[in-house]
């Protein structure tokens, strides 16, 4: 379904996706609505499947995962249904895109350390059918963005 967002509602999301737990009070303040306004556009946007879910974001370090890499894979095409699942499945896979350019599919893992990176993409990822080859990418440090909505 498709929907038009206005500036309240990119200002909404904008508020949203800093930290998806704020209120719909200070949702509000922030977006210059009343409260009812802000609780009706949130609404809308969830139903229309602009909002497709909230989650918890974590620092990897704190988690335990000392090594964090990107990892392109070179890919059979005929099997990326297939794989993409079979990626996903992997409990240090946080990411899995297709892309276009040199690669096909760039996948962020998140690894205890070096050793269980070394593990994850040569005995876990390469061992899946329709993979071809692979190219690790080491993430020295990494940040999450927030949209600035235009401010």
């Amino acid at each position: 379904m498709s929907h038009s967002l206005d500036d309240v509602d990119r200002r909404i999301l904008h508020v949203l996706r800093r930290d998806a737990r704020t209120s719909v009070n200070e949702v509000a303040r922030e977006a210059a609505v009343s409260r009812a306004n802000a609780y009706a556009r949130v609404k809308r946007m969830t139903d229309a499947g602009v909002i497709v879910g909230y989650r918890v974001q974590t620092d990897p370090v704190s988690e335990g995962f000392h090594t964090s890499a990107y990892v392109a894979l070179w890919v059979d095409q005929e099997r990326w249904q297939e794989l993409r699942t079979q990626l996903l499945a992997l409990p240090e896979v946080e990411h899995v895109a297709l892309v276009g350019g040199e690669f096909d599919v760039l996948v962020l893992v998140r690894a205890r350390d070096n050793r269980d990176l070394r593990r994850i993409v040569l005995e876990r990822m390469q061992s899946l059918d329709g993979v071809n080859t692979s190219r690790t990418f080491l993430i020295f440090e990494d940040y999450a963005s927030v949209p600035d909505g235009g401010d």
